[in-house]
């Protein structure tokens, strides 16, 4: 990647060194490489094994690993490890999501790297944490979901513990690190020092429950699961059409009025049942039921636009093809193209966060295991003969 190719996006002064794998990880430098940084991803040298990430022409790995270059290292080897502490020399950030301990044993923990260049971040995301009582267990998302809480809110009425359609903990414990960079990378314009950035899966997701976890911090409220009820704001959920199913988001009491005319039902205003949100949460069932039977004679697209007319929150649901279809989400182009020099063009998930002078890049796509070694190598001073005594060993 050359130097202009990030001119002028808000992060293309800064180097990133990506050590990560699976999702947690590539989430946090997806962020730093999207916005500009000139990422080296660096993996270790071919084994002929599917590693940790799944395939890498699949449209996981794909997605994760856009806009970086990658550099293979088997840092187990000293003259690799040298070659690393040079990257680290001239780079702003590293980013790690090993077992805490993993770092340590490679000599690529934050004192090492700081002992090469004070100015380092390093960005570490664990399972549990980098200390305490579980800090050597391996992280997993579904095991954190189901030890932060998620789980036991998640699911029908009664129907046992559910974990959530995506990698809730992985992915918000990326973005988090990401921000935490960004963070250690604004502080250090003052100080001109590094810093250690740490997250993990574990405190992501129970930064995540919000809310709920805030009901039982000051009330005592330990919640449960309300299936596709909102757990406060009633009538909020999935109710049944002539044609499928659509969301209702009713919150307060001008909207309930506005709701309650619209859908034909002034009475349910003074109604004993439902006239103040205490009622309406006390009698829930009764509330959905006669809504329903409302509801579900007519089609979803009617509803829609009945209450958008209406002023009362109201939306389809839809599965991931009709999502994409969408004229927002085609607006947005939440779907992007990419082109890769080997498999031709195919869509990848775009950012959700725009910026008006400096928008982010989707440059390149994800680059072939080690495609860009011997470029970086020959980078650090490294000769022909040097490079290629260091594959013929392993080293890289």
């Amino acid at each position: 990647m050359s130097a202009t190719a990030t001119t002028g996006l808000p992060l293309s002064r800064f180097k990133v060194l990506d050590l990560t794998r699976v999702r947690a990880g590539p989430t946090c430098v997806r962020q730093l490489a999207d916005w500009g940084a000139d990422v080296i991803k660096v993996e270790s040298p071919p084994d002929g094994k599917e590693g940790l990430g799944g395939a890498r022409d699949g449209s996981d790995f794909q997605n994760l690993h856009r806009n970086k270059r990658s550099l293979t290292l088997n840092l187990k080897d000293p003259d690799a490890l040298e070659v690393f502490m040079k990257l680290v020399a001239e780079s702003d950030v590293v980013v790690e999501n090993y077992r805490a301990d993993v770092k340590y044993r490679l000599g690529i923990d934050y004192d090492s790297l700081a002992k090469v260049n004070p100015g380092i971040i390093l960005g570490s995301i664990s399972g549990f944490g980098e200390d305490g009582p579980y800090r050597d267990r391996p992280g997993f998302d579904q095991i954190a979901q189901g030890m932060g809480g998620i789980m036991s809110i998640t699911g029908e009425v009664g129907g046992g513990p559910m974990r959530a359609g995506i990698p809730i903990a992985d992915l918000c414990a990326g973005m988090f690190c990401a921000q935490g960079i960004l963070l250690a990378l604004l502080e250090r314009e003052t100080s001109g020092k590094g810093q250690w950035v740490t997250t993990s899966l574990l405190q992501a997701q129970i930064q995540m429950l919000d809310f709920q976890a805030a009901r039982y911090l000051k009330e005592g409220e330990v919640p449960v699961s309300a299936g596709n009820d909102h757990p406060t704001s009633i009538p909020t959920g999935v109710f049944p059409t002539s044609d499928g199913h659509i969301n209702i988001a009713v919150a307060g009491g001008p909207i309930y009025e506005r709701f309650c005319k619209a859908i034909g039902h002034p009475e349910w205003i003074t109604d004993e049942r439902f006239n103040t949100a205490p009622k309406r949460s006390k009698n829930r069932k009764e509330m959905n039921a006669v809504i329903t039977e409302v509801t579900q004679h007519k089609p979803s697209n009617y509803w829609v636009e009945l209450f958008e007319e209406k002023g009362v929150p109201c939306g389809p649901i839809y599965n991931m093809e009709q999502m994409f279809a969408d004229p927002q989400v085609k607006h947005l182009e939440m779907a992007t193209p990419i082109n890769h020099p080997r498999m031709g063009e195919f869509g990848i998930v775009n950012q959700a966060v725009r910026l008006s002078r400096t928008p982010h890049q989707i440059r390149t796509a994800t680059p072939e295991q080690g495609e860009h070694t011997d470029e970086i190598l020959a980078g650090l001073g490294y000769d022909a003969a040097t490079i290629k005594a260091m594959h013929d060993r392993g080293a890289v």
